[in-house]
């Protein structure tokens, strides 16, 4: 990593903690630091789960405790178990939180104002599309991958996804009981890897063995929203790194004409066009690689622990 990029990123960290008042212990000047004023207003007018809550901020279990705990000795939230899973926990506003959030709301907006109107249209814009391209890219780099479970919850609504939207764009539609894709076929999978973005699921894809030897890629799928900003391959490389930690020398995927966009991703991480090895009636394009299997020093793996 280049010095000069990480002096960077340290240079805007400090300019925008100060400059959002992260630094301050009343944050907007309603009394209370940033940390609590967040959860306010995340908690949202409809409540939320805590468990899902603390996930998506990325908050240690301790410090989320601290936190609800003073909201609710102000008055501000109520943490409840929900009478449909006494392991969940239900967080809500109170009547004077929901008055609480209403002024953080009118406050933070009246922030971005301050923020927006010195600048010319000009540059009002120019500052607007550059911080929706930080969020995005923040996002991700946010973005983790790991082995989960085939059956779980978040691998089966992933692969419900991907399977849908095959429907939508294969000519004449898609069933998932024919061409290999039946979730009896799930069972041989290897490895399932799940893309998560603040606990929640955003990409799947699966590697199973074909023979010692060889690897098979399957349902590699991507959330419309995380699209575009360099998931897939990072997704590719972690079901790579994984056929190499099973001491696959070689994978294989095939695709349906239809799906230009993973041709080109294939192509491009360096894929070759093979004859058809498998009888996927919904396959039109085959493709092979031959892994790297020697040492790589210093390249940290894509696949979390």
């Amino acid at each position: 990593m280049q010095k000069t990029s990480i002096e960077r990123v340290r240079s805007f960290n400090r300019l925008v903690s100060q400059r959002i008042g992260a630094l301050n212990d009343s944050y907007l000047g309603r009394g209370r630091p940033l940390g609590q004023a967040r959860l306010v207003f995340e908690t949202g007018p409809d409540g939320c789960d805590v468990q899902g809550l603390r996930d998506r901020l990325g908050l240690d279990s301790g410090y989320m405790s601290r936190l609800l705990r003073t909201l609710a000795e102000d008055g501000l939230v109520s943490v409840d178990e929900d009478p449909s899973d006494r392991r969940r926990r239900i967080l809500r506003l109170t009547e004077k939180g929901s008055a609480e959030r209403a002024a953080y709301d009118r406050l933070s907006d009246d922030f971005a104002c301050s923020i927006l109107e010195p600048l010319r249209e000009a540059h009002r814009e120019r500052l607007v599309s550059a911080m929706a391209e930080v969020e995005r890219l923040m996002n991700a780099a946010a973005v983790t991958i790991g082995i989960e479970p085939a059956d779980s919850e978040a691998a089966r609504a992933c692969v419900d996804a991907y399977f849908a939207e095959l429907d939508l764009r294969f000519e004449g539609g898609f069933d998932p009981g024919s061409g290999g894709y039946s979730s009896a076929e799930k069972t041989g999978a290897e490895c399932f890897l799940l893309a998560r973005l603040h606990g929640r699921a955003v990409g799947c894809g699966a590697l199973k063995a074909l023979d010692d030897a060889t690897g098979e890629i399957k349902r590699m799928w991507i959330a419309p929203d995380m699209r575009g900003i360099g998931l897939s391959r990072r997704l590719l490389d972690a079901l790579e790194a994984q056929a190499l930690e099973l001491g696959m020398t070689r994978v294989r995927l095939d695709t349906n004409r239809a799906l230009a966009e993973a041709q080109a991703l294939y192509r491009k991480a360096g894929y070759e066009p093979i004859p058809r090895y498998n009888d996927n009636s919904y396959a039109d394009l085959w493709f092979e690689k031959t892994l790297d299997t020697g040492d790589q020093p210093g390249k940290s793996s894509p696949i979390s622990r």
